[in-house]
């Protein structure tokens, strides 16, 4: 197994695009949530991936377990809990105008994840273990839990990869820095917005790891490098940072230099916020190829 993600997945049901929530009358089913996104993202790249969390006993647990075996997620530790419902998000899509987001996660299947349900055995072989800390801020046993799977993910040698992922509807700032800072000095690749670093007053230049920071004119860069974001027609922002993630995770699993990681990292996100939801956008790694190729030579552009 190359990759461990642990965390939260929810059924997203998304409303037509350029419709506002509370007029949509159209949903589409999807699954949402940093790691899923993380975790399908580099399972289309060609890489194992295992998925360890927690949803209902219910219609929607079914359609989220069977949505990541699509894209081949091995999902056999899943905890599937009889007493505790999957958690749902419902979301409009804009290209341009401030998107509405409600949560329904409260006493969800998530949030009851604990310290206990995880083993050394579901690290086993990793390379690399990624959360986000959106999980540590569900709940207590789910802070508690986060914080047993770095353990074990350092006892098995894996790269540990850290996104804070802010939402500030899980908890004031000074919670995320109470609980998601201290992650953060755990890791050995911290992706961060600028506006999250300083949110969680953390210095970028004083994390042990790889700092890997995401600009407010959407470029990103780590080690002294700078990547510029790619010029795409934008449908959905939503999805744009887990698909960054994704493909820079993508190159350092490859052993490529960062230079390749930031871009590769860039082209994943701009092929996902140009679809509406967080994960149709993903590309295989010949699709991945294809973008990059076509942003750097002229000529035909279609894949005949």
């Amino acid at each position: 197994m190359s990759v461990v993600v642990c965390g939260e997945a929810m059924l997203l049901m998304l409303a037509e695009p350029g419709i506002p929530l509370e007029r949509a009358t159209a949903f589409r089913r999807s699954v949402a949530g940093a790691e899923s996104n993380v975790a399908a993202g580099l399972a289309r790249l060609g890489h194992p991936v295992r998925w360890l969390g927690r949803v209902g006993a219910d219609p929607a647990g079914k359609s989220v377990l069977a949505m990541l075996r699509a894209d081949g997620i091995d999902t056999r530790h899943a905890v599937v809990d009889p007493h505790a419902p999957t958690g749902l998000l419902l979301r409009d899509s804009h290209p341009s105008r401030a998107i509405d987001v409600q949560y329904y996660r409260a006493g969800s299947a998530a949030s009851r994840l604990t310290p206990d349900e995880l083993t050394s055995e579901m690290v086993d072989g990793a390379r690399l273990v990624h959360v986000t800390g959106i999980t540590p801020m569900l709940s207590d046993s789910a802070h508690l839990a986060t914080v047993r799977l770095l353990d074990l993910a350092r006892d098995a040698g894996a790269t540990i990869s850290i996104d804070p992922n802010v939402r500030l509807k899980l908890g004031p700032p000074d919670r995320w820095r109470e609980r998601v800072a201290p992650l953060m000095a755990r890791a050995d690749v911290v992706f961060a917005g600028e506006d999250e670093l300083e949110l969680l007053q953390v210095d970028p230049g004083g994390l042990p790891g790889l700092a890997v920071v995401k600009h407010r004119d959407k470029s990103a860069g780590c080690a002294g490098l700078r990547q510029e974001a790619f010029s795409v027609p934008v449908t959905d922002p939503v999805g744009a940072g887990d698909a960054f993630a994704a493909g820079f995770l993508s190159g350092m699993l490859r052993g490529m230099p960062y230079e390749t990681c930031l871009r590769e990292g860039a082209a994943v996100a701009a092929l996902v916020v140009q679809c509406a939801n967080d994960i149709d956008g993903l590309p295989d790694r010949a699709g991945l190829d294809r973008a990059l190729a076509a942003s750097t030579e002229a000529g035909e552009t279609v894949h005949r």
